[in-house]
């Protein structure tokens, strides 16, 4: 049977407090008065007597479920609330018929059976529709042909109720008592198909099609051709099980294709979006034409657009992810890259991120540049939108798929520039280190392009708000400005940028012609002061404002210079250094060649003269210092080697750091393109379609029971097909020991979210364990769904009991409790039975991600848990330390196998992981090989692990500490 076919059961919330009635005490309350008393009267005694048998009948069917057996309430039940036409009392019989035994210990029907079968018959022919309807429902549970076999008349007959309610269930009824009983009524499908020829009602349609699919399908088929036509007109819930149907038969008999396959294409253009979801997936996996998978792509973007549900969207771009993967659908979706680039309208930065990975992932020559040209609206688009912080990372999204574009396709790089590099003044930080980084290597990589970036630069130089992004650009003018014109303006750009030099004196003068804020007055006439100078000034009311202002005007180096920031005045050095030596090679007077020089060495000296004084909120550091003197003593000597250094091998080496990264993304993309390509062996088998037998047909994976089974949470379907063999594979945790009075065992099964506990409970005593119940707690960031329900366990009888632990974060967890009982007969207290722990491994929730380097290094900043590790093991290889490391906590080192490889002694890397929550895990290993203990000295060191949480940052810290040494085989 498949999960479509189960049927759904009631569940039944037991209160634990409430004491176990008797059976005579039960007996008084439903039989507490006679049915003609009820009929007569209508005073509210006999009313209160109804809510009495309500509660007495609740009670006996908890009792039963319980495992008892009253086997006296039987007939009570039967004369004294059976007759009752109270709607709720009705509702709970059918409860009570389907749970309570039916049978004899030798298998026959009981007696009194055949009194209720009776009182079914009456209800199947009342005239209100819920009694109908409710008690066809509960037929589809009865598992006894005798007590159905004198019911096939009435429930005939309801097919042709006026009320849709009633004929939608009696169908199910006979699709149910067909299934399991055939020979009751054999000619269930003739029935159910003129039925649903003359049917109008969608839901009762629905129901008779689908009964048809699993009973007759060449009926099913038949119906279908006849209406092929009007499938358009039909009901959504109709659709669907339409959509199903032609998949299973195209499936099994491939023959049948051409035949449905215009049917799944009209229902592209269903109103129900669940409709076009099934039928585009349908189709794909039908035909392979490039016409059905253009138009089943061209469904899943018109749902994405139109769905207003971000989870929604996100499933089908998922679709449309598959969909490229396969090699001869991947040219078609290239056609379709446009309306792909139509997602971006959705807020959302997920949907977002995932659209422009897919879109860059297609992107060829034919449509490159019309994907420019959207993007760079795009880019335009964030700078007009009131700032968010979405739209921040979405402005570097597209900074980095433009950038990727700029690498791929060269020739678009000129018409992305311009427009990017308005940015670098963005308030952002993090949108302009992006688009910094891709001019840099825009401008190594494309020669022609160099004098259109330098002359941007020049025009945004000023405008620079960000100090990181000053150094950068500093660095860039100072590297690729190559003729006189350019060097000029840089050093026109750097002394505007600088302001009046001097600059301790103009600061100093400043100082002395203003007061501080906290002298002057807001109220009063002129006053007279004596400032910290000695100098008289003159202060009024209107004055407080300028100290305030003139800071604001200051030039930005010089802002930069005054917070205590001198690491930007060592790569001002290092640009005056570069443009003063550039400049001498390119200019043959002296007299200007030593004009430039000593300007540039001013501006150090100046500088210099800055970092010693008092006025900086921070005083220079001794590295600057040394930086910046270098550079001076450099100008003043002018020597060859100098000048080969500073202007060739930076450069060199800049141009080694892109090509090696280039060489790592090409062989990514190598992998990807190797793994998505099937390889066929020589001697593997070639299966033809045309000969496969029809059970071969059936081995193949049916595409709506995956998506059924995954809505449901049970995504590892080949476990749940064999469970002995999934069951096998996991480890028993033993709960109590093996002379306990319970023995209880335990699988876990970890589900993402979710940890199911299989509990096997063995009642190991001669006497009958009643209200066996299974107390469970946890420790952590773990919750308990529900509390298992109450057992009764024969003398060396067991049961399975289920319990669902919902987890909420990265963390080490531990489930702990007890069974408690009580002895039938016993007078003593309830006795109990402690279990062992539960340990819940982090390694469960964990997987490996990947990040770029400076988000690594802004989470190492933010993140404020650590946990740093010693290391203690007795590997003596870095290489091999790191990578057992990798395997034992599911981490991905970031750190390029070309920076790993060699030997030195030491190792650092940065290690990155993500749980299913989305909690970061970072982690820096510093490894080293102690030489002077010889050859086989363990590795020594340390791993910081930085998180969000401090569970997170502990657990996995935990696990290292367990897992460092390799074990012995």
């Amino acid at each position: 049977m498949t999960a479509a076919e189960n049927v759904c059961y009631t569940l039944i919330n037991v209160p634990m407090d409430s004491e176990p009635p008797s059976e005579i005490s039960l007996k008084n309350d439903l039989g507490n008065c006679d049915m003609s008393a009820f009929l007569t009267s209508f005073s509210p005694l006999e009313k209160g007597d109804v809510k009495l048998k309500t509660e007495a009948l609740k009670k006996v069917i908890i009792m039963i479920l319980n495992g008892e057996k009253l086997p006296g309430l039987l007939m009570t039940i039967i004369r004294f609330v059976l007759p009752l036409q109270d709607h709720t009392i009705k509702k709970l019989l059918l409860v009570f018929w389907e749970i309570v035994p039916k049978t004899t210990p030798d298998g026959r029907l009981l007696q009194e059976m055949i009194l209720v079968c009776d009182a079914y018959r009456k209800d199947l022919q009342h005239p209100n529709e819920f009694i109908r309807g409710s008690t066809l429902r509960f037929l589809c549970k009865l598992k006894e042909a005798e007590l159905l076999e004198p019911l096939m008349p009435a429930i005939r007959a309801c097919l042709e109720h006026r009320h849709s309610y009633v004929r939608r269930n009696a169908v199910l009824a006979i699709y149910t008592i067909y299934r399991n009983f055939e020979h009751l009524i054999p000619d269930a499908p003739e029935l159910i198909h003129d039925f649903l020829v003359n049917e109008k009602d969608a839901s009762c349609k629905r129901n008779a099609f689908m009964m048809l699919i699993h009973a007759d399908q060449d009926r099913a088929l038949d119906y279908l051709s006849t209406c092929i036509d009007q499938v358009q007109t039909f009901g959504d819930i109709l659709q669907l099980v339409i959509v199903e149907l032609i998949y299973k038969v195209c499936h099994a008999n491939p023959s049948e294709r051409a035949r449905f396959i215009r049917c799944i294409y009209n229902l592209l253009q269903s109103s129900s979006p669940a409709v076009k979801y099934e039928a585009a997936g349908t189709l794909v996996t039908l035909s392979s034409a490039p016409t059905a998978i253009k138009a089943a792509a061209q469904c899943y973007i018109d749902l994405i657009i139109k769905e207003s549900d971000n989870n929604v969207k996100l499933i089908v771009l998922d679709r449309l992810i598959e969909l490229k993967e396969h090699p001869s659908h991947e040219r078609v979706l290239q056609d379709l890259v446009m309306d792909i680039l139509r997602v971006l309208s959705t807020p959302d930065l997920e949907v977002r991120k995932k659209t422009l990975q897919l879109a860059l992932d297609l992107v060829s020559s034919r449509n490159v540049e019309e994907l420019v040209i959207v993007l760079k609206k795009e880019v335009i688009k964030t700078n007009n939108v009131t700032e968010h912080e979405d739209t921040d990372k979405y402005r570097q999204l597209l900074v980095r798929t433009l950038h990727s574009c700029s690498v791929r396709f060269p020739d678009m790089a000129a018409n992305v520039i311009p427009v990017l590099m308005e940015f670098l003044s963005d308030n952002n930080e993090a949108a302009a280190a992006d688009v910094l980084e891709f001019v840099r290597e825009a401008i190594q990589r494309f020669d022609n392009l160099r004098p259109l970036i330098v002359e941007k630069m020049l025009e945004v130089f000023h405008a620079i708000k960000s100090v990181k992004i000053y150094r950068g650009a500093l660095w860039i003018l100072g590297e690729y400005c190559s003729t006189k014109e350019d060097i000029q303006s840089v050093m026109t750009e750097v002394r505007r940028s600088l302001g009046e030099i001097p600059i301790v004196e103009s600061e100093i003068k400043k100082e002395a012609g203003e007061l501080k804020p906290e002298e002057e007055v807001s109220v009063g006439p002129a006053q007279k002061l004596v400032t910290e100078m000695g100098t008289y000034a003159t202060q009024s009311a209107l004055s407080s404002s300028r100290p305030a202002k003139k800071e604001e005007d200051r030039p930005p180096l010089r802002g930069f210079l005054l917070d205590g920031d001198f690491f930007v005045a060592a790569s001002l050095a290092t640009t005056l250094t570069k443009i003063a030596l550039r400049y001498v090679s390119l200019v043959q007077e002296k007299k200007k060649q030593n004009s430039f020089n000593a300007e540039a060495m001013l501006l150090m000296a100046t500088i210099l003269h800055l970092g010693k004084s008092s006025l900086p909120k921070k005083p220079i550091t001794d590295d600057d210092v040394d930086r910046i003197s270098l550079c001076l003593k450099v100008l003043s000597e002018c020597s060859p080697l100098m000048n080969d250094i500073f202007n060739k091998e930076c450069r060199q080496s800049l141009s080694h750091m892109l090509s090696a990264k280039l060489e790592e993304e090409k062989l990514s993309q190598k992998k990807e393109s190797e793994k998505r390509n099937v390889t066929i062996q020589p001697d593997d088998p070639i299966s033809f379609m045309q000969l496969t037998a029809k059970n071969e047909m059936s081995s193949k994976e049916d595409q709506f029971q995956l998506s059924l089974l995954a809505a449901m949470g049970n995504t590892q379907r080949k476990e749940a097909a064999d469970p002995l063999a999934s069951k096998l594979n996991k480890v028993v945790t033993q709960l109590t020991g093996f002379s306990d009075p319970v023995y209880a065992e335990a699988y876990v099964h970890v589900n993402q979210y979710d940890i199911v506990l299989d509990v096997l409970v063995v009642n190991q005593t001669s006497d009958t364990l009643q209200n066996c119940t299974l107390e469970l707690a946890t420790l952590g960031d773990l919750k308990l769904v529900e509390k298992p329900s109450p057992l009764t366990l024969a003398p060396h009888d067991f049961a399975n009991i289920k319990a669902n632990v919902k987890v909420a974060s990265t963390e080490n967890g531990i489930i702990f409790g007890n069974v408690v009982y009580d002895v039938s007969g016993a007078a003593s207290d309830r006795n109990c039975v402690v279990l062992s722990d539960i340990h819940i491994d982090i390694m469960d929730y964990i997987q490996p991600a990947s990040c770029t380097d400076a988000e690594f290094r802004q989470m190492w900043a933010e993140f404020e848990w650590e946990n740093k590790v010693t290391v203690n093991t007795n590997i003596i290889d870095l290489n091999e330390y790191l990578q057992h490391i990798l395997k034992s906590t599911n981490m991905k080192c970031l750190t390029p196998e070309k920076a790993l490889s060699g030997y030195c002694g030491f190792m650092a890397a940065n290690l990155y992981a993500r749980s299913i929550f989305g909690e970061d895990a970072l982690a820096n290993v510093s490894i080293e090989k102690p030489i002077h203990l010889g050859p086989e000295a363990p590795v020594t060191g340390h791993i910081r692990i930085r998180a969000k949480s401090q569970g997170m940052a502990l657990s996995l810290g935990d696990k290292i500490n367990l897992s460092q040494k390799k074990t012995s085989l």
